[in-house]
């Protein structure tokens, strides 16, 4: 197995690919060597494994690392409504069939937004494949989820055409810009042809209803988070926690009570908002490579 850090001066070619899962065409982004450990990256909402375009290749060096996209996201097929269920329970499936075909038996989880939920039920199927969690604003305590949730809340309550329409509002460019650009103290180190690209996806149609369900399902997770901190009592996995403090989706509230629950955890708030990666990628890659780093040293 690859040693963190002792392939850093070689260069890994990105592989763009495409699997089918479940009936589905699932793409996903793949780098480093085949012997490496694994982390693989779960995105949030509205973007895609590209949000991890600048991540992998800095990291591939001394990890394989692997980022799909969900069905209705990027570059993955959006399949109708009708036939398929926008479910985080559906989607956690399609990333454990994805991780099985590719033949990986252990990794650790770079969790993200819903890719937090996603990945947390992968581990709750899976807790012996888990080998650290690396959680980028991504919730798992009731005290993550304010503000923002309200009108969100409403919908989990009581999912009528009053409740619905508000939330459509999230899914316009306005919003999708707000969520790059909020809480970033340097607007000029965001690329632009991020919102752009997540619009793209937000406007082909029948997508938005698609988010829609993503965001009532949402409410499906919050039962489940009794699950999620007894899975980090019981097995302990090493954490990393890079959060951007400004954050108003997930907010720092949410980053704190990982400390009650898990024993190794260490915990970066960032001086940014919801997106991190674009605007303090390298300081995150340094964290996750010296994260490593030190917990190999100590199992030496």
């Amino acid at each position: 197995m690859t040693s963190v850090g002792t392939s850093a001066q070689k260069e890994f070619a990105v592989h763009y690919k495409t699997a089918r899962v479940n009936d589905q065409d699932i793409f996903y982004r793949d780098a480093g060597p085949q012997g490496a450990p694994v982390i693989l990256l779960l995105h949030g909402f509205p973007t895609s494994s590209n949000m991890f375009r600048n991540l992998i290749p800095r990291l591939a060096g001394s990890f394989r690392v692997i980022a799909p996209d969900y069905p209705g996201y990027g570059q993955s097929s959006m399949p109708d409504r009708a036939s398929f269920a926008y479910t985080f329970e559906n989607y956690a499936r399609i990333v454990d069939s994805l991780v099985e075909q590719l033949g990986v038996k252990k990794y650790s989880l770079y969790l993200m937004d819903y890719g937090a939920p996603v990945g947390y039920r992968l581990a709750l199927r899976h807790p012996e494949r888990v080998q650290a969690l690396i959680v980028q604003n991504g919730n798992a305590y009731d005290e993550g989820l304010v503000k923002f949730w309200d009108p969100i809340k409403n919908l989990w309550n009581d999912p009528t055409p009053e409740n619905r329409a508000p939330i459509y509002a999230l899914f316009d460019l306005k919003s999708t810009r707000w969520q790059y650009e909020n809480g970033v103290t340097d607007l000029t180190l965001l690329d632009p042809t991020t919102w752009a690209l997540d619009q793209i996806g937000l406007d082909r149609p029948g997508n938005r209803d698609i988010q829609l369900d993503l965001m009532y399902d949402y409410r499906t997770n919050v039962p489940l988070y009794p699950e999620f901190q007894a899975f980090f009592r019981k097995y302990q996995p090493p954490t990393l926690i890079v959060w951007g403090k400004n954050d108003f989706i997930f907010p720092p509230e949410g980053a704190a009570p990982y400390a009650r629950d898990l024993k190794d955890v260490e915990i970066h708030m960032l001086d940014t908002g919801h997106f991190a990666l674009e605007t303090h990628g390298e300081e995150i890659a340094s964290h996750i490579e010296s994260f490593f780093l030190k917990r190999q040293s100590k199992a030496a």
